[in-house]
């Protein structure tokens, strides 16, 4: 299977750092942001069973996450998939940080960092920054691992 079908969602290529800055800055309530993850992880391609198989199940979040990655080249490409719609939202967010990156880039700057820019990590409740955490340790493993 080919990195783009298991990548098929728009963030990190369509949906940019960037863009998601310009949509998250006049957004000062938090349920006003809790909306805009719910719409971010609608566009968050469903896993197939199979895909699901391939990528890894992230211990330690509220609601059950896989994370996937396959190489390119220097390439990492990223996939994945929530129970919850939140978490969707959350792993959207997460996927446009990452996706595309080399492992050197990966590991230069915290996958989280967008996450503090747009104001979501410190709104969320423990549980589910735990997960966010468990979802950016597999990122770094995975940008870990293609170095090796």
């Amino acid at each position: 299977m080919t990195s783009a079908a298991l990548a098929g969602h728009p963030f990190g290529t369509v949906i940019t750092e960037e863009t998601l800055k310009q949509t998250f800055a006049p957004l000062q309530q938090w349920e006003d942001k809790y909306r805009q993850l719910i719409l971010l992880g609608k566009q968050l391609p469903a896993l197939s069973d199979d895909l699901k198989a391939q990528a890894k199940e992230i211990a330690g979040c509220e609601n059950r996450v896989w994370l996937g990655v396959s190489v390119s080249g220097e390439k990492l490409h990223f996939f994945g998939d929530s129970e919850g719609r939140i978490v969707r939202g959350l792993l959207a967010v997460l996927l446009t940080a990452v996706e595309g990156k080399s492992a050197a880039e990966l590991l230069a700057h915290s996958p989280l960092a967008l996450f503090d820019e747009l104001g979501l990590r410190a709104q969320l409740s423990a549980s589910r920054g735990q997960g966010l955490i468990a979802l950016s340790d597999a990122v770094l493993d995975a940008a870990r691992q293609a170095q090796a």
